[in-house]
């Protein structure tokens, strides 16, 4: 692998955060985003205000606004872009990228114009041979940048590299696993986004804990339902990448997507929400897709399509919920 240096592009909270344990693991990163002004404030502060106030970056990290002069000749280029930048910004940068450069994501979505795993679009772009690998597991930025203890899942096709993006980002702090299910970690991260939505929406409405316990355990089973269509293995999906993800996102403020959805709940504008929030709210684009997705494939995700019809179709919240309470009574099974 050509390079010591690694390439972290996206410098929101979350890549900021991979970027400094990465850096206080002893390798040296160079952190990309798209907003000059912003990298400019990052190198004047050593630190990202905006996102990760009081957190300063380690000696080993430095930053960039040239897309270019980040990726050339680096062995190990990690994205952490938005889902609907993923595609443009690995199109920018493949022709300035080594022969031999290994690519790794913690994106959690899915492809913004036809809803493919971000696997596929990795091995369209770079081909199928190029060492890919995904990140995810329940995790905020706040808590990684704030060295409070935490656990992922790297799962790559090629078990060695995903035992080395592993080994880079491990701690005492970090505990990174690997998984060759990269069909199953991608699935977990990209629909545990919608369900966070629906916990934030009844939580909103104030339905209480039982409403919210049965949403994420009903969930789990819409998460299954898709996964295992798509190829994905079942104790993935129990893992840190699915069950772990969910519970975090539906059950902590700390959750863009669930505060999006409390806000929904209280029948605040969903402008409003956005704007209070600031950040990608990566769950309402997932929603259309994932749902789209399932009526293709056949699978039969009621809550994912009550959130649909919320964002796309304007229908309110309360009616939403009781949609799913008038349900026809059934056998539980979960994934089926």
């Amino acid at each position: 692998m050509t390079g010591s240096t690694i390439a972290i592009l996206g410098a929101g909270s979350w890549g900021t955060a991979l970027a400094i344990r990465l850096a206080r693991n002893g390798h040296r990163c160079m952190l990309w985003g798209h907003d000059p002004a912003h990298i400019a404030r990052l190198r004047a502060d050593r630190s990202n205000q905006q996102y990760l106030p009081g957190i300063p970056f380690p000696p080993q990290l430095d930053v960039c606004e040239d897309l270019q002069a980040t990726v050339a000749g680096v062995g190990l280029v990690v994205l952490v872009l938005p889902s609907h930048a993923f595609r443009s910004c690995l199109q920018t940068v493949a022709p300035w990228l080594a022969p031999d450069v290994h690519i790794a994501w913690a994106t959690k979505g899915l492809e913004l114009t036809t809803g493919r795993l971000l696997d596929d679009v990795v091995s369209e772009l770079l081909g199928p041979a190029t060492p890919a690998a995904v990140i995810s597991g329940p995790t905020f930025a706040a808590e990684v940048a704030a060295d409070l203890p935490t656990a992922v899942t790297v799962a790559s096709r090629q078990p060695a590299f995903a035992q080395e993006v592993a080994a880079r980002l491990h701690s005492e702090q970090f505990r990174a696993y690997t998984s060759d299910d990269v069909i199953g970690v991608q699935v977990g991260g990209a629909t545990k986004n919608v369900l966070a939505i629906a916990a934030g929406v009844a939580d909103g409405i104030g339905f209480g804990a039982n409403a919210r316990a049965a949403l994420i355990t009903r969930g789990l089973s819409e998460i299954m339902r898709l996964g295992l269509v798509l190829g994905a293995r079942s104790e993935t999906l129990m893992g840190l990448a699915g069950l772990g993800d969910l519970i975090l996102t539906c059950t902590d403020n700390q959750s863009r997507n669930r505060r999006f959805g409390l806000g929904l709940g209280r029948g605040l504008r969903r402008e409003d929400i956005a704007a209070e929030i600031g950040q990608e709210i990566e769950g309402v684009v997932t929603t259309r897709l994932v749902y789209q997705r399932s009526r293709n494939l056949g699978v039969d995700m009621p809550i994912t399509e009550q959130v649909y019809r919320m964002l796309y179709e304007d229908l309110p919240a309360v009616d939403a919920v009781r949609n799913l309470l008038l349900r026809s009574q059934k056998a539980e099974t979960i994934g089926r």
